[in-house]
């Protein structure tokens, strides 16, 4: 995949946890609460419908306030990638005010680990330089340290 600098912000780690099981918290709502925000921070509510086209809803309590973000997955390869946003909703009904798209890949590292890369993908480069503003790479990245701990959890 080709980044743009001026619209994407990106990062990989390796993660001490198979693939199989990093796909498997990505894919499954009950999963979903235990990473996808910076603790203390936390996801009250998840819906996913695992198709193209599918819901990826969910709900944030941060800081006390309730963000509902409700999205679509455009690309699914089992195992492998993952596509969301937040453009649409189900029934590919357009957003009012859509904030990115997240590319999610998982490659097996040769040692028992996964290759995990997230990239959010924006509309604009001042779109862009608001999410990387607002902290992505401490947030998402809190969030994969906290995806790969419970992952490995799981074993």
């Amino acid at each position: 995949m080709i980044l743009d600098p001026e619209t994407d912000l990106s990062f990989t780690r390796i993660l001490a946890a198979p693939r199989r099981l990093i796909w498997e918290c990505w894919t499954t709502p009950d999963h979903i609460k235990y990473f996808f925000v910076p603790k203390p921070n936390a996801v009250t509510a998840c819906e996913i419908d695992l198709r193209v086209g599918g819901r990826f809803n969910t709900t944030f309590d941060v800081d006390g306030t309730i963000i509902q973000n409700k999205g679509v997955f455009l690309e699914i390869v089992d195992g492998e990638r993952l596509v969301f946003t937040d453009t649409y909703t189900e029934g590919w009904k357009p957003a009012a005010d859509p904030f990115m798209t997240a590319i999610l890949t998982f490659s097996d590292d040769g040692a028992g680990g996964t290759i995990y890369t997230a990239t959010a993908r924006h509309r604009t480069p001042e779109t862009c330089k608001s999410h990387a503003d607002m902290g992505f790479f401490d947030g998402w990245g809190t969030a994969t340290t906290q995806l790969e701990t419970y992952a490995t959890s799981l074993r």
